[in-house]
């Protein structure tokens, strides 16, 4: 409807004045009608006259041009107000359930999220942007783009020579060839058992190389030259790439057990880090001689200062690429594989001046990857009471404590063990705060099944599908005139397309999320006093109650989270 009424002003202006606007139609607050739109002031400028004039000679042929659509068209403090017929705010609810936006279509966009480093625990902040990452590419698909979702790790580094040397010393007591054995009796345990052990082992190697007096600090940094040899020679005979390559897959087949458990879309390609070093050191050496990046103590660096930013280390003084090369072989490499249109990288906002430096550099050589990269960050995920999470220190909370704490007050709350209301609560939790600020994570009000939750989202659905079940009659009538409370309902479901290209249009999930909420809040109160089953009026408040139905159950699987059809 918003593209019928913007037709008809735009016409009607171009009419009296001859001048082609774009005018922006909006939501006012229900009392003041359906649609308003504030063109006149913009008009007033443009055409030196009174807004106030200016509204009162459009409404008349508004009116008109919305015969049969409209049945009050008002000047309200200089905006143009309108109130749509009951028929045509039926007619947008229905609309609304089709909803198509196009703003990316045959677009090419690349989503990289989660993240996680292989030999550590995949932990609650993981499993933040995990889901988010996820509800931010169905977005992008619900707009008509061909994502594609990846996944970049860091498998080769200090840390994971700390863990290495951290295995080695835990069950083989130095001795590389006992740490193998011990290492294959640990195969029958379970994928989280053996994620927990490389996660102590990081911890016990982080430790030890605090010292920097130490053995283990000189025997780590070793280690981490000898397993950069390991990719650089694709070893895989040695005993310490065995170690190596084995110990990864256990990381690698945990993390998509993970990615199952919480029921998120499949990665379409992993990038280890140590598959891009080739990449990343002929890149930076390339560009070392056209003068992008520069020598420094036997590094080479780049020097951003110039552009408000600061120096950082691409390749180190013992010709190992840092982060920054292998992130630069990342973006090359995501470009070769997909051809994208966009690539969208999110991040904690920790990494804000990092990737700036990073996207600065390549903008030297690359400007059409940079200007199509976008950099997504947000804040630190805390439990209740601010505890901030750290696999360094060995405080981090697990993804996997995560999902089963909240299954065990879920039961307590329901007195059931479902998953899908599980998922739900730690997804819509995670979704409803704005990306970006530091979040809270209440596991308590998550699966509370009153208020703004998932599983109150979850149950509101599986009641309206409770009532279609007994309905008999959906057959709406030609002429429709609708109750107060079925106005209110009718006028919420209709605002689907509103709020789904705000969440598109800002990349902002919680949009939907708040959305989502109201419509619920308004759909509860609807069907307190509105009976449905049974009732004179049973086709117009079937009518209602399906496409409230069918707009639910569509935002919450951009959010990938489940509208069962009972609980």
């Amino acid at each position: 409807m918003k593209d019928v009424i913007k037709k008809v002003i735009c016409e009607q202006i171009f009419s009296l004045y001859g001048v082609h606007v774009n005018p922006i139609i909006s939501r006012p607050d229900e009392n003041f009608g359906d649609y308003t739109t504030n063109i006149c002031f913009e008009l007033a400028s443009q055409l030196h006259k009174n807004p106030r004039d200016l509204a009162d000679s459009l409404i008349e042929g508004i009116r008109y041009g919305l015969t049969n659509q409209a049945v009050e068209v008002k000047n309200v403090s200089n905006f143009i107000n309108i109130k749509l017929s009951d028929t045509a705010l039926t007619q947008d609810t229905i609309k609304a359930i089709s909803y198509q936006p196009y703003f990316f279509k045959d677009q090419v966009i690349v989503c990289e999220y989660s993240d996680p480093n292989p030999f550590k625990v995949l932990h609650i902040g993981h499993l933040y942007t995990s889901i988010v990452g996820n509800a931010i590419a169905n977005l992008y698909e619900a707009a008509g783009a061909k994502v594609y979702r990846v996944n970049f790790g860091g498998d080769i580094g200090l840390h994971v020579a700390r863990t290495i040397w951290g295995i080695i010393e835990e069950f083989g007591k130095g001795d590389i060839q006992k740490t193998l054995i011990k290492i294959d009796q640990l195969d029958n345990q379970s994928l989280e058992e053996k994620s927990t052990l490389l996660a102590k082992c990081y911890v016990f190697g982080t430790r030890a190389y605090e010292n920097e007096d130490s053995e283990a600090y000189l025997r780590i940094r070793e280690l981490n030259i000898e397993l950069y040899a390991v990719i650089n020679n694709k070893d895989h005979e040695s005993d310490l790439a065995k170690l190596y390559w084995h110990t990864r897959e256990w990381s690698y087949a945990y993390f998509k057990e993970i990615y199952k458990k919480i029921q998120i879309t499949s990665f379409d390609k992993f990038y280890p880090e140590s598959e891009l070093i080739e990449l990343a050191q002929e890149t930076i050496n390339k560009q070392l001689k056209n003068g992008v990046y520069e020598k420094s103590d036997g590094a080479i660096v780049f020097k951003a200062e110039k552009y408000g930013l600061h120096t950082r280390v691409f390749i180190t003084s013992q010709g190992l690429p840092s982060y920054e090369a292998k992130d630069i072989g990342l973006i090359i490499a995501k470009y070769r594989d997909f051809k994208f249109d966009k690539s969208v990288v999110i991040t904690g906002n920790e990494q804000t001046e990092y990737m700036k430096v990073v996207l600065k550099s390549l903008e030297e050589y690359e400007p059409k990857l940079v200007a199509a990269s976008t950099h997504l960050t947000h804040g630190i995920v805390k439990m209740v009471g601010g505890v901030k999470i750290s696999s360094r220190k060995g405080n981090g909370i697990s993804a996997s404590s995560v999902i089963e704490e909240t299954d065990k007050l879920n039961f307590e709350t329901t007195k059931k063990h479902n998953m899908e209301t599980t998922l739900g609560a730690i997804k819509y939790s995670f979704l409803k705060q704005r990306l970006g600020p530091d979040l809270i994570y209440n596991p308590i009000e998550s699966v509370s099944i009153i208020g703004n939750s998932g599983p109150y989202l979850q149950y509101s659905h599986a009641r309206s599908k409770s009532i279609l079940k007994k309905c008999t009659n959906l057959n709406l009538p030609s002429d429709i005139v609708l109750d107060e409370n079925e106005r209110k309902l009718a006028r919420k479901i209709s605002e689907y397309p509103d709020y789904l290209d705000k969440a598109i249009n800002e990349i902002m999930p919680h949009h939907l999320c708040t959305y989502l909420y109201e419509l619920a809040q308004t759909f509860n109160r609807f069907y307190e006093v509105s009976k449905v089953v049974g009732d004179e009026r049973e086709p117009i408040r079937a009518n209602l109650v399906k496409a409230y139905s069918d707009i639910l159950k569509k935002g919450l699987a951009i959010l990938s989270i489940s509208a069962p059809n009972q609980l």
